[in-house]
């Protein structure tokens, strides 16, 4: 990886023009002058685990770039577990700047030591569930679960929690595995939040999804996101991210046949999160990036992606607030919580769906 990332700085550095100039317009944040002039003399930031098809990145890092000539962005797409490793492995000399994961990856990174505190743009805006409280790592957005339905194979969408017992959803729901995926945890959470549960109390969520199966709704659990096996028209109904159903219908084709349904009584936002990596090699570059993605201008740009900014308030154009409306029933998850509840669930889930 390291021969990879080095190859990759070399010719991102041949392509910075000799003759970079500064942004135009007003700053978004008091300081980003002066904090970009710095930047440009680093002329890189190493972004770890930030896949441009995900999260609409690509975007990002275009928004980037335009504004901020001569910092060239380098990136890779390793997943939230081995980015921690590869933080780890290389705490002596560290090659990312800033690294990006499920925010329970980053309670890993902290307690491994390889990311420093920075609090950006909007830091103070979050939550306390949503942020290290000394900005080891924070959140920039959500991920909602969601009722994908197929309309092709579903008479009537199901609105909420108590209508997917209902007998006519025989053998029609899949969802990821909660043993073995960070998302299927965030079903259990979901599920309990929409009939009772807390995050104090995950009882309702596991004793929810025994009944599921138990009345034959669920036609399989499975280990990996089954998003192509949806677009083939596979599975009925997905309890999944809100943001894969409006990529199938906005991008993927699938259009009217499929509605994507915050379920009525409750749901869960699954954090993920961003740190600045410690002793990043280009610290005024990270520090120019963590900001940007955080400003209301980048928090919008996440939300083009159909994920939900984490800052509140932040103003979306009429076309993405159309797609994606306002859903107050969503409830952030608190990560410190839904980690140290791990064993539990898989202890309670598999007790109640499969009886050992």
């Amino acid at each position: 990886m390291g021969f990879k990332i080095k190859a990759a700085v070399v010719a991102a550095l041949s392509l910075v023009p000799a003759t970079a100039s500064a942004f135009d317009g007003p700053e978004l944040y008091q300081g980003e002058q002066e904090l970009y002039e710095k930047a440009r003399e680093e002329g890189l930031v190493v972004s770890f685990d930030t896949g441009p098809t995900w999260a609409n990145w690509a975007a990002q890092f275009k928004n980037f770039k335009t504004r901020y000539p001569g910092v060239e962005m380098v990136y890779n797409d390793l997943g939230s577990a081995a980015t921690v490793v590869a933080l780890d492995k290389a705490r002596n000399r560290p090659q990312a700047d800033t690294a990006y994961y499920f925010a329970g990856s980053a309670l890993d990174a902290v307690e491994k030591d390889v990311v420093a505190p920075f609090q950006p743009v909007n830091f103070n805006e979050l939550p306390d569930e949503l942020r290290e409280k000394d900005g080891k790592w924070f959140t920039i957005h959500k991920l909602n679960v969601a009722f994908l339905v197929n309309k092709k194979l579903v008479k009537e969408t199901p609105e909420s929690w108590a209508d997917i017992l209902k007998p006519e959803y025989h053998n029609s729901i899949v969802y990821l595995d909660p043993r073995s995926t960070g998302q299927g945890q965030v079903v259990v959470f979901a599920a309990a939040f929409g009939n009772g549960g807390c995050m104090d109390d995950i009882e309702p969520g596991i004793d929810f999804l025994g009944r599921l199966h138990k009345a034959g709704n669920v036609l399989r659990t499975v280990g990996a996101t089954p998003y192509a096996q949806f677009l083939k028209g596979e599975i009925p109904i997905w309890i999944g991210y809100e943001n894969d159903g409006l990529k199938a219908k906005y991008k993927d084709g699938m259009g009217d046949d499929i509605d994507v349904v915050i379920p009525k009584e409750a749901s869960a936002a699954a954090p993920y999160a961003i740190s600045m990596v410690k002793n990043a090699p280009n610290p005024s570059a990270a520090k120019l990036w963590l900001n940007y993605i955080m400003t209301d201008e980048g928090q919008a740009t996440f939300a083009e992606g159909f994920v939900r900014p984490s800052v509140p308030g932040v103003k979306l154009s009429a076309d993405v607030a159309e797609k994606m409306p306002d859903a107050p029933q969503i409830r952030p998850m608190d990560i410190v919580k839904a980690t140290a509840l791990k064993a539990a669930i898989d202890s309670g889930w598999s007790k109640a769906v499969l009886g050992n």
